[in-house]
């Protein structure tokens, strides 16, 4: 029997508790321990015997561990902690600022090539999954147009960006998608939507006593990337009905490719996700992506990946020869 892959995790909010999870439902791998900018006093692993140790000391842990999965936030822990962590790891992560992935690819790269490591970013549902579908979509259908759509469900890293403004002491967001124009693109109607037209944002608000409600507000509508963009509206509410009516995790969406093939055969490829628990989810890839960045290492692919860099079959735990059997 092949020696178990090990599996650390740097960061521990809602993301890193989804991967202890996920790591759990993993025939193949073992949790190393958690690796927290906190105090490790403070962090309460869901397993009893769960090791954790300061983020500082990381260095340490080398051989220890076979694949660092990063659970920080993509505004402003993952573009330090990732080409940092990446001289030293094979490294997973979950990097979902669309418009700032080349540059990060690039950080990673020039961090990872010499060391010897693989650092594969930007794994979720979005980007992730949702990027493989799109290229399905675009490779299958050369003649016609993709569509993304988010929600209705709490984002992670947009709630992440608001909590992370001065003045706001929590605070969610949802994107919800225009039912409206989900329902012309699956009639195949090919619609020309602009991004404000497919959906809008809305943040829920806990503000730090004394923070200036209209200052937040404006720095979260204008904030570029995340909101400028978008039709956003902002509540303020309290703590209380924050955990009442927020505190749960649903996200979801769909990727539609409405084209046409032959003397214009209308046809429509849909993949679409239903999701109780976004960061669970989202950690689950990120589980099975550990996977694959470490077979990539062991065969000398070094430097930085993407999820069209992989074969998915290195993501499955199974032998080509089982995945031939049971899959195709």
């Amino acid at each position: 029997m092949e020696p178990k892959i090990k599996i650390g995790i740097a960061g521990y909010g809602n993301l890193g508790k989804g991967v202890e999870y996920a790591i759990s439902q993993q025939p193949d791998m073992e949790l190393v321990g958690i690796f927290s900018r906190r105090d490790p006093s403070s962090v309460h692993p869901v397993g009893d015997s769960v090791a954790v140790y300061p983020l500082a000391d990381v260095e340490k842990y080398v051989e220890d561990v076979d694949v660092m999965i990063l659970c920080g936030g993509s505004r402003s822990d993952l573009p330090e902690q990732g080409p940092a962590l990446a001289k030293l790891f094979t490294t997973v992560d979950s990097f979902d600022t669309h418009a700032k992935i080349p540059e990060y690819f690039d950080a990673l790269d020039e961090a990872a090539k010499p060391a010897g490591t693989t650092a594969v970013l930007s794994v979720g549902w979005d980007p992730g999954l949702f990027s493989l579908n799109r290229l399905y979509g675009e490779s299958v259908l050369a003649e016609g147009a993709t569509y993304t759509f988010w929600g209705k469900g709490l984002s992670q890293g947009h709630s992440d960006a608001v909590r992370r403004i001065d003045g706001v002491k929590n605070a969610v967001q949802y994107t919800i998608p225009s039912e409206e124009a989900v329902e012309k693109v699956r009639a195949g109607e090919q619609p020309e939507l602009s991004t404000r037209e497919k959906h809008v944002r809305e943040c829920y608000v806990v503000l730090e006593e004394g923070a200036d409600a209209a200052t937040v507000e404006e720095t979260i509508v204008t904030m570029p990337d995340y909101f400028s963009d978008y039709d956003t509206t902002v509540s303020f509410i309290n703590e209380e009905e924050m955990q009442k009516n927020h505190s749960a995790m649903p996200h979801g969406g769909f990727v539609i490719r409405s084209g046409k093939t032959g003397n214009g055969t209308k046809q429509v490829m849909e993949y679409s996700l239903t999701l109780d628990s976004n960061p669970e989810f989202t950690s689950s890839v990120l589980t099975a992506y550990a996977r694959a960045a470490f077979r990539l290492n062991k065969s000398g692919q070094h430097g930085a990946k993407t999820v069209f860099d992989i074969p998915t079959g290195l993501l499955s735990p199974k032998s080509a020869a089982q995945l031939r059997k049971e899959l195709l």
